[in-house]
């Protein structure tokens, strides 16, 4: 009787281990299918965030060639409109309310319309804003269109930093990349822009810029389809983000981080002292060190240093330290800024301007990775884009700021005024926290 039962259990085993075998069998060929599928999908998926990327660069492209345009266009829109120091940095404060206006409403749409979209109308309404100024309107219609450009900008920088910062491979580089695309575009723009300064219809520049705008909208529309961006990252193969469990909504857990005021104000004195250097510095040359039509060129020479900068620098950020590293670059800038000041060379300033360029580059990539780290993740996208947005309102306060004091002081008073941003700057950069701190 216990024999028969040994028996039984035995053949009972044989079986059930024929059956595993099987399976495992089975599995192994399905698995073997379905590993090459996974090759063959991943190598689609590599080809389309390569594409994504590119596309995404060709929103801080447009970015940066809008900022390159102003400098080398200023002292032309101040002759045809008649206007002094002051009247004419209303361009600049227009674009102010723009991009602020911009900044506030990016936490609302992205969560309401999500990436695709958002990132989209952006781009339409910088084209919107480049048909109204290439017209050359009454110098209020003119103003106008710079508004609606800084909303448009502030959308896109926004959406922008967000995704890439969302990445998982090689985001620190990506993020340098991003933004050496938005100085090969402020590079490029002055070039195109000193030459129109010196034709009748100077404002058929800003039909160069529609192009280009136009262009843009194209590409955002058919590579990302107006989807959101846990849609687009799906589409590459990454999975959504983690998730906060806080019933608050993300804009007041945003607005509740000192480290995200920081970063936003940091980033604000950054770009405003980025796009004064590059903007009034032309104006600078000509009136102070006696430069020509062609200074507008020394726009180019910086937006060019900030381009290889930020890519050529990466190495010596990865060597020293981020943070280390931003104390060093500010230090060498403001030194650099001295030079300009106090040596009454044409040539020298504008070396020293080029090398500025190359030190301030790393900067914007540098405190944008800083924030992945010290936010918590659920954070990182709205945070960035509300620090983006933010500070690019620095683009026109800081060079309204210095048409204002120019007006009492005349121009001279460029450089002091920027190496005290400069200063403010890297004080900023202190009291940011190194790492993250637990939040709930």
């Amino acid at each position: 009787m216990q024999s028969t039962t040994i028996s039984e259990e035995s053949d009972k085993y044989n079986r059930d281990e024929q059956v595993e075998m099987k399976v495992a069998s089975s599995a192994s060929d399905s698995g073997a299918a379905s590993i090459s599928d996974l090759k063959a999908q991943t190598k689609r998926q590599r080809l389309r965030a390569r594409v994504q990327f590119a596309t995404v660069c060709g929103s801080m492209y447009l970015a940066g060639w809008n900022d390159g345009s102003t400098g080398p266009l200023l002292p032309r829109i101040q002759t045809v409109y008649g206007l002094n120091f002051a009247v004419v940095s209303l361009v600049f404060v227009f674009a102010c309310v723009g991009f602020l206006s911009g900044a506030f409403a990016n936490l609302y749409l992205d969560s309401k319309f999500g990436f695709g979209k958002v990132i989209v109308l952006g781009s339409a309404c910088q084209v919107i804003a480049y048909a109204i100024e290439a017209g050359a309107l009454p110098f209020p219609a003119f103003v106008l269109g710079y508004a609606i450009n800084g909303f448009g900008m502030a959308l896109q920088d926004a959406q922008s930093n967000g995704f890439v910062a969302s990445l998982k491979d090689n985001p620190e580089m990506k993020m340098g990349i991003l933004h050496a695309v938005y100085g090969a575009g402020a590079l490029s723009s002055p070039l195109v822009a000193t030459q129109f300064a010196q034709l009748p219809h100077w404002s058929f520049h800003y039909l160069c810029s529609l192009g280009v705008a136009f262009i843009n909208t194209v590409l955002l529309v058919a590579v990302f389809g107006l989807k959101t961006q846990d849609e687009c990252l799906a589409q590459i193969g990454q999975p959504a983000g983690e998730k906060g469990t806080s019933e608050k909504s993300q804009f007041s857990q945003i607005f509740r981080l000192r480290e995200v005021h920081l970063l936003a104000f940091f980033i604000l004195i950054y770009v405003g002292v980025e796009v004064t250097v590059g903007g009034w510095m032309v104006t600078y040359i000509i009136d102070v060190r006696g430069g020509g039509p062609s200074s507008g060129y020394i726009s180019s020479g910086f937006f060019g240093g900030l381009m290889i900068g930020r890519v050529g620098l990466l190495w010596v950020n990865k060597k020293v330290g981020e943070r280390r590293v931003l104390f060093i670059y500010s230090i060498l800038a403001i030194g650099l800024e001295l030079v300009v000041w106090l040596v009454p060379s044409l040539i020298g300033g504008g070396v020293a301007i080029s090398i500025i360029g190359v030190i301030l580059g790393p900067m914007y990539p540098i405190a944008m990775n800083h924030t992945v780290r010290i936010l918590p993740e659920w954070l990182v996208t709205g945070s960035i884009g509300w620090i983006a947005g933010f500070g690019q309102a620095g683009s026109a306060l800081l060079p309204f700021l210095t048409g204002i004091i120019a007006s009492k002081t005349g121009i001279k008073s460029l450089q002091p005024f920027l190496i005290s941003m400069m200063a403010f700057m890297t004080v900023l950069w202190a009291l940011v926290p190194r790492t993250a701190r637990r939040i709930e």
